[in-house]
């Protein structure tokens, strides 16, 4: 071939390595594979059947990203965890309908492909992937030299799961009363990472040198899937929220039906380190509450008589408690008290 002959390879996209990468993920997702069997990743699509265990399947669908906790992974060059979120973010939202995840797809945009750093990614995707208990189907890599600057990258997944159609989470369950309980979150999940951002640009702080905010930034996100499946079995939830983008507020009230209202006590809410440190860095509470899941990153709304039980499917570190109830109203949401954030 003439060495000025134009070519893919020039322009800045290498199949070769893509091809390699594609290779990896076949073997690796293995390592999630079900007595679904999809097939097969490399190919044009995935293909499987319905359980037979579900009497009448309703498909529920959900995408997502991780948003700018990419940029935290970039600057501690530490991508083994990101992947996790990726999934939390996708199945954590499908169990709020009822859903059993079944499968998750990756999407990876990227400046170059690097193979290091996409099979730490995808470690992480298949982690995350065994913990909810459903399969890595397929997936795509774009390198985007033109798109993405130098080791800049994105990642998205979207998941589906099943739910019978008699036993799905409608509004209509919840009722007058009940109780809403908050399940901690393992920190800040994979929202509200700009303006963390913003604060360690403008306050100058190096977080590769700061053994806490290098801790706390990529814990990944909680995977509430066994816990609540569980739940859906025993009949003991009536309802449940994501608690991400939006805060406690946002999320709950997409949760409670007409003429009802969630009153939210934020004295009962128990901050973890990584909000208090936000706090005292000068964000107000009307900002953290409509930022951050502030500690809080599940709830789950139930009849009363089941708190006891409720609790015995979560481990210590993840007791639900009480931080409100239903009443009657036409808002879909009354916050009372303030949040007491620690020094």
């Amino acid at each position: 071939m003439n060495k000025n002959s134009l070519t893919y390879e020039k322009s800045g996209v290498n199949i070769k390595e893509a091809d390699k990468f594609v290779k990896f993920i076949s073997l690796i997702s293995k390592k999630t594979k079900q007595n679904n069997k999809f097939h097969n990743i490399g190919g044009f699509g995935s293909v499987t059947n319905i359980p037979k265990t579900i009497k009448s399947p309703q498909i529920v669908a959900c995408t997502d990203g991780v948003g700018t906790k990419i940029e935290i992974a970039n600057i501690l060059k530490k991508y083994d965890t990101i992947g996790i979120d990726l999934v939390a973010m996708c199945v954590n939202d499908l169990i709020v309908q009822g859903a059993k995840p079944l499968i998750f797809l990756d999407y990876i945009s990227i400046n170059k492909v690097n193979l290091k750093k996409l099979k730490l990614l995808i470690k992480g995707v298949v982690k995350g992937c065994k913990i909810s208990d459903c399969e890595l189907a397929g997936g795509e890599t774009a390198e985007m030299p033109n798109t993405y600057s130098k080791d800049k990258f994105d990642i998205a997944g979207f998941s589906v799961g099943l739910v019978d159609k008699n036993k799905t989470l409608h509004k209509d369950k919840i009722k007058k009363n009940d109780l809403i309980l908050g399940v901690p979150s393992s920190g800040m999940h994979s929202n509200g990472f700009s303006l963390v951002i913003h604060i360690l640009r403008k306050k100058k702080i190096n977080i590769i040198k700061n053994k806490f905010l290098k801790k706390e930034l990529l814990k990944p996100t909680k995977i509430y899937v066994k816990e609540v499946l569980n739940l859906m079995k025993n009949n003991l939830i009536n309802g449940c929220a994501n608690i991400t983008g939006g805060g406690l507020e946002d999320n709950i009230k997409r949760a409670i039906p007409k003429n009802l209202c969630a009153n939210i006590y934020l004295n009962n809410i128990k901050t973890s380190s990584i909000f208090n440190w936000i706090k005292v860095q000068g964000v107000n509470d009307k900002e953290m509450i409509k930022t951050f899941n502030c500690g809080v990153g599940f709830c789950l709304i139930i009849n009363p008589k089941y708190l006891n039980k409720v609790k015995k499917f979560f481990s210590k570190e993840y007791q639900p408690y009480i931080i409100g109830k239903v009443i009657s109203g036409k808002k879909k949401i009354k916050i009372d008290g303030e949040i007491a954030w620690r020094k």
